[in-house]
């Protein structure tokens, strides 16, 4: 049984990606590592390559940059990654992702058990959206709380849409949820490096015009416009450490200036009460 890894990433050292962390993380359960290194304007291509893994493939590519709806051009890259690996099963991490070294065991043995199970085409992980600071975590309505990461091999699974899941030729895949979760950063990192970040992104779905609507035209991008957070009470993974110590940045969260929709407020409420979130996207079919 083989397990590749696989990911890309693009400009990761410009908008503070933690990409190194992030392949280190799973490396040691990986056979391989493929990962897509899109033609950057900096040296992630070198810190990639100064990993010194020979379990690292890389595959340099040259960004589509006419693809401006929906993130295409993500799960293009993703694909052409996927299209690569080797192993029986495929370790998927975007370039802001990470795990957690107590999750490894949990995750090996996972795949060694449903490995003969051909029912099972994927494998959940539950997620931290940490925001704004490494000391809180996304808790309202607008973020995912799980997502597929682990997929089998040669069954046809594609990145879907925007790169956050995947399916079989528009088919969901039936999945086991996993007692592991993936450390999402995306959203950690100094004000000025998140509005460039966003600016940069937000081109992969929007027109010129339609970015600086979305994103607006300041040099900070202000986390206070963000929903309902909650500290965060677990241990980072050791990966993360260096990126810890760094924080430099001043994050205050306001529940007060928390101003979300009533429907969403009301839904809140709901959940709250019976422990059910209504109406939440599940982009996989949940085996029993």
């Amino acid at each position: 049984m083989k397990l590749s890894g696989f990911s890309f990433v693009r400009n990761g050292v410009t908008f503070d990606y933690p990409f190194v962390e992030s392949i280190s993380s799973i490396l040691p359960i990986c056979d391989e590592f493929i990962i897509a290194v899109g033609n950057s304007a900096d040296d992630t291509l070198d810190r990639i390559v100064a990993i010194r893994s020979p379990k690292i493939k890389i595959i340099e590519t040259v960004w589509d940059e006419t693809l401006r709806t929906g993130g295409q051009v993500l799960a293009q890259q993703t694909n052409l990654a996927l299209d690569h690996v080797t192993g029986d099963w495929a370790f998927y991490l975007q370039a802001d992702e990470v795990v957690h070294e107590k999750d490894l065991p949990k995750i090996v043995e996972a795949i060694a058990r449903y490995n003969n199970d051909q029912r099972v085409e994927g494998l959940l992980f539950s997620y931290h959206h940490f925001y704004g600071s490494y000391r809180y975590v996304g808790t309202s309505r607008g973020w995912y709380r799980k997502e597929i990461r682990i997929v089998r091999t040669g069954i046809g699974v594609r990145s879907w849409r925007d790169a956050q899941g995947f399916r079989i030729a528009e088919r969901k895949l039936r999945v086991k949820a996993i007692d592991a979760s993936v450390y999402h950063y995306g959203w950690v990192k100094a004000p000025e490096t998140q509005m460039a970040k966003q600016r940069s992104f937000n081109k992969l779905w929007h027109s010129d015009e339609g970015v600086v609507q979305r994103v607006g035209t300041g040099a900070a991008f202000e986390y206070q416009r963000g929903r309902k957070l909650e500290e965060f009470a677990g241990s980072h993974p050791s990966v993360m450490k260096e990126r810890l110590q760094k924080e430099n940045w001043n994050f205050q969260y306001d529940p007060s200036r928390v101003n979300e929709p009533m429907n969403v407020r009301f839904l809140d409420w709901i959940e709250s009460r019976i422990g059910v979130r209504i109406g939440e996207y599940r982009n996989y079919e949940l085996l029993p």
